[in-house]
């Protein structure tokens, strides 16, 4: 049976300092808190018949572990990997190994209206869509594109 949303979670995965949501820097990342993002994104999900996974982690092998279990039993990640995005070759070869799992990448920032070091991401090498600057919204997004391309194996839907 294909996974869809009907029968497979949408894994949300957040990267460091992700947890300290709602009090890092509200200048930059605002005020919402990461039960905000889990509540958002909840009902994203249930607008298209689905539900969410949301993790957490500072640890990048956590990280990847998770990814791995994605492989077999989501519909797709949605991946805010916070400064892992600029660093980590771990997250992107992880990601590549989801042939088929719709991957959206998720930044709260403008991260290329930010310091230089941030405009490049791996991840991005891997997502079928990057968003960025949309706030905490942004997670929103992700899970409307993971459901629209959840169960098709296109990146062009």
């Amino acid at each position: 049976m294909p996974r869809t949303l009907a029968n497979a979670p949408i894994m949300i995965l957040n990267g460091p300092n992700l947890n300290l949501l709602g009090t890092r820097q509200p200048e930059i990342y605002g005020s919402e808190t990461l039960a905000d993002v889990e509540a958002l994104c909840a009902k994203a999900a249930a607008a298209h018949g689905g539900t969410v996974d949301l993790r957490q982690s500072n640890h990048e092998g956590v990280l990847v572990d998770w990814i791995h279990e994605a492989r077999s039993g989501h519909s797709g990640i949605v991946i805010n990997p916070g400064a892992y995005s600029h660093t980590s070759v771990a997250i992107l070869d992880a990601l590549n190994t989801c042939d088929g799992l719709p991957v959206v990448e998720v930044h709260i920032s403008n991260i290329h209206r930010r310091e230089a070091f941030r405009h490049h991401s791996y991840v991005s090498l891997r997502a079928d869509g990057v968003i960025a600057g949309c706030g905490v919204q942004g997670y929103a997004f992700g899970v409307e594109r993971i459901a629209a391309l959840a169960g098709t194996g296109r990146a062009d839907t």
